[in-house]
């Protein structure tokens, strides 16, 4: 008897691992058309915003200052926040994911003295439909490093699964690690990026004011080549959604080049962050797969 239940529990392992495989942890291949290979450019001027007004020419480094700034400022007032986050990108195969819908909450480095305190994140999907209500829970600090998953499905749901956030199955259609999510790092990658074209001759900037996303103002910044750059991370538009009040970078999309010069140009990754509340007051308990309000098994 003993022998029996132990095999069948190995078979629902079994299941409920290979399923995840198929499925992805961020975001499912499932999602992906074949129509959807390419996505045109969704800009925030026309499809997310009001007329706007004033496009002004500026310079890379006056981009790169304004980064530097918001992360300076981050340090001093950034403990942790809340919101939705939208996300689209192309994985290291080259294929282009669906739409996701996050509910996240973020614990940042920044909430001490020293700036570097463990790195905290809760997510909960509302979209897709096929993945609605998975959650996860990683902390640096938090169950070894390990990612608490919690699936959708009758088996998937079963069991909460404890998966390495940089291991194969973590990794599966994804383009980052869990542990590159969030405001902090989003703006500390684009000074990284930006310091290789500072004087790039190649780049022409502008930034467009009085722009709306939901009902915060915000300024676009567009970073456009004028020929491909051959380095890694190439791009022929990039997107910058800056909250000048708060000085939060909210959102970053990039392009890759079309191969007609008359088609649109593909799109690389997008992120997105709306209903950003700042310094919340999380606790321990939004970081912890007991908390009564999320659906992690208890075993």
């Amino acid at each position: 008897m003993v022998k029996t239940r132990r095999g069948a529990w190995l078979t629902i392992v079994v299941l409920i691992t290979t399923s995840v495989a198929w499925l992805g942890l961020y975001v499912s291949r499932r999602n992906v058309e074949p129509a959807q290979a390419e996505s045109k450019p969704t800009k925030l001027t026309e499809s997310e915003s009001g007329s706007g007004s004033g496009v002004d020419s500026i310079t890379m480094s006056e981009v790169l200052d304004l980064a530097v700034a918001t992360r300076q400022n981050m340090a001093s007032t950034l403990n942790d926040y809340e919101g939705r986050f939208i996300k689209q990108e192309v994985d290291k195969n080259g294929v282009l994911g669906g739409v996701s819908e996050i509910l996240v909450k973020v614990q940042t480095r920044l909430r001490d003295e020293t700036n570097k305190a463990p790195k905290r994140v809760y997510l909960k999907f509302t979209a897709p439909e096929n993945v609605k209500g998975r959650e996860v829970i990683w902390g640096e600090d938090l169950y070894d490093g390990k990612m608490a998953v919690h699936e959708v499905g009758l088996l998937l749901g079963l069991k909460t699964l404890w998966l390495d956030p940089e291991g194969i199955l973590a990794m599966q259609g994804q383009r980052y690690p869990i542990s590159e999510i969030g405001l902090v790092k989003l703006t500390e990658k684009l000074i990284e990026r930006g310091e290789k074209d500072r004087d790039n001759p190649d780049i022409t900037v502008s930034m467009t004011s009085d722009q709306s996303l939901e009902d915060v103002e915000a300024q676009l910044i567009q970073v456009r080549r004028s020929k491909p750059s051959g380095m890694e991370d190439d791009f022929s538009l990039a997107e910058i959604i800056f909250d000048p009040d708060r000085q939060l970078i909210l959102g970053y999309r990039s392009f890759g080049w079309p191969e007609q010069a008359e088609d649109d140009p593909p799109l690389l990754e997008s992120y997105l962050y709306r209903d950003v509340k700042t310094n919340v007051g999380l606790t321990d308990k939004d970081f912890d797969t007991t908390n009564p309000e999320y659906n992690f098994p208890a075993f």
